[in-house]
């Protein structure tokens, strides 16, 4: 994918780098429907100006990506980062809580790997796309370029219109925030949505929801497990508390869930459908899950009408069928 993508009429095709260029705006802007937006002003931009590439000074990757990232920074002027909620203050120690959805905070938004290949889905784990929303956007740009998409920093530099030890120095800086921010697990710690032993999981954890059997679910939850709920600020801390507004969940919205596996930011997800009282299912939320070792340790847990449409969840109700 790192060719030049010269066509034989001497015009440069840009359509192989599509993909890629998402999930790097996703990155940044954190959201799946602006990065689209970003992607095609990124596309505009490169068509009205391939007289003026030089194939000779930069490869067309390099060239896009230049774009892409003034976009992407352009959209991000002035502009408040999208948080989760547990990026906002403190867990909540009453699961009793009144849930007021918050509108006018623009929250992140999964990712949906369906969209994309399987090779451009480098580090997109939720809470680390959070914690990079925390960091200057042209910090943000820097780690992105230099540590996921492994340009050097001699090209970064060209990109951002600034020196090597600039760069450098910005790298650094992003790498303390992160750090500071909590965000230096190993990612080998954290499961792959095809890991037998994450499905399994998965799958316990799917048979105990649709079976409203709280203490199953619990069973698999690390003890310090979060739940998460945006457009909800509210957020929860601990396999205790999780339990207790699990319980509150099927006491105010009936058993009988029905749930879909999927997959979002490389990680497993599950579409969730609340019984209809007169029958059938309708669409209710997007969960995604961080599954460490053998149990689950967060859930983001999205009622986004937006981000059901980025998934191509229908929300109208489903009927039964045979399981």
């Amino acid at each position: 994918m790192r060719g030049r993508h010269v066509r034989h009429d001497g015009a440069v095709d840009c359509e192989p780098y599509r993909a890629e260029l998402v999930a790097y705006c996703y990155r940044m802007v954190g959201s799946y429907h602006e990065a689209e937006d970003q992607v095609q002003e990124t596309m505009l931009r490169a068509w009205k100006a391939r007289d003026r590439y030089d194939a000779g000074r930069a490869s067309l990757r390099t060239w896009l990506y230049r774009i892409a990232t003034n976009v992407c920074l352009t959209a991000l002027e002035g502009r408040a980062r999208r948080p989760l909620p547990s990026g906002l203050g403190a867990p909540s120690d009453d699961p009793q809580a009144p849930l007021a959805p918050v509108f006018d905070i623009p929250w992140l938004q999964p990712f949906p790997d369906a969209r994309v290949e399987v090779g451009v889905r480098a580090d997109m784990r939720l809470a680390l796309v959070a914690a990079m929303q925390t960091l200057p956007a042209r910090q943000r740009a820097v780690l992105l370029l230099r540590e996921v998409l492994e340009f050097s920093a001699a090209e970064v530099a060209v990109q951002l219109g600034t020196t090597v030890p600039a760069v450098n120095s910005a790298l650094q800086r992003a790498r303390a925030a992160l750090a500071e921010a909590g965000e230096t697990t190993d990612v080998n710690e954290v499961g792959e949505p095809d890991d037998p032993k994450v499905r399994e999981v998965i799958e316990r954890y799917m048979r105990a929801f649709e079976a409203a059997d709280v203490p199953a679910l619990v069973r698999l939850l690390t003890d310090d497990a979060v739940l998460e709920m945006p457009p909800v600020p509210l957020w929860y801390r601990g396999s205790h508390d999780y339990g207790l507004f699990m319980r509150r969940v099927f006491d105010m919205r009936g058993t009988g869930w029905r749930l879909r596996l999927l997959t979002a930011n490389g990680q497993p997800a599950l579409a969730a459908y609340a019984p209809e009282p007169g029958g059938g299912h309708r669409l209710h939320t997007l969960q995604v899950f961080t599954v460490t070792g053998d149990r689950i340790a967060r859930n983001v847990v999205f009622a986004d009408p937006a981000v059901f449409e980025a998934f191509d969840l229908s929300p109208q109700i489903i009927f039964d069928t045979p399981r």
